[in-house]
């Protein structure tokens, strides 16, 4: 079903059970460095993102300390009025230490592989770890609460593969319930 604001699976009233958590991927952004900025086109998607959030009901806000995430959580805070509470757990994974021209084939290999740990990088198991204390430390049992991440984190957080991670937008929004089910919530 349709409602305010744009998104589906949201009614009229108290949106959503206390305890969930929105799980948010960062809009588009110029970059994967840790202050790499939004596009103007990841600024109006933030914008869009606080309009459609706005009224899920909300109460707290958790987000990666990296620029894109800030930026795109900045709308709707400003909106709703909490404190941004910054958890460094919520960085992007790091594949590896360095540049890899084939990191695609690596980052395959990587959800195929969840002990794979390339130099200077992080398994998926490791990731997915440091994400589960993230997000058990960000629920609240009487609130809603909005967390920001990144892409291969976030997919990590689901439980997707590869081709679920890249299927992931720029931004999106997944409702994670206590129960631990996850469902998207489709933005117009």
């Amino acid at each position: 079903m349709r409602g305010s604001g744009g998104l589906s699976a949201v009614s009229d009233g108290p949106k959503i059970a206390a305890g969930t958590l929105l799980l948010i991927r960062h809009a588009k952004a110029t970059g994967q460095a840790p202050d790499a900025t939004l596009t103007p086109e990841g600024e109006a998607q933030a914008a869009r993102l606080a309009e459609q959030l706005a009224d899920l009901g909300i109460t707290r806000i958790v987000n990666s300390p990296w620029k894109r995430a800030v930026d795109t959580v900045g709308p709707l805070a400003q909106r709703l009025g909490p404190e941004v509470e910054t958890d460094g757990r919520l960085t992007e994974r790091a594949l590896s230490g360095f540049d890899l021209p084939d990191w695609m084939t690596h980052l395959r290999a990587s959800f195929a592989d969840a002990e794979l740990t390339l130099a200077g990088g992080e398994s998926g198991t490791a990731a997915r770890t440091r994400v589960g204390q993230a997000l058990a430390g960000a629920r609240g049992p009487r609130g809603l609460t909005a967390v920001v991440t990144h892409g291969n984190l976030l997919a990590l957080a689901l439980g997707l593969d590869f081709e679920g991670w890249a299927k992931l937008r720029t931004p999106d929004v997944w409702q994670l319930g206590t129960e631990g089910r996850a469902a998207r919530l489709e933005t117009a």
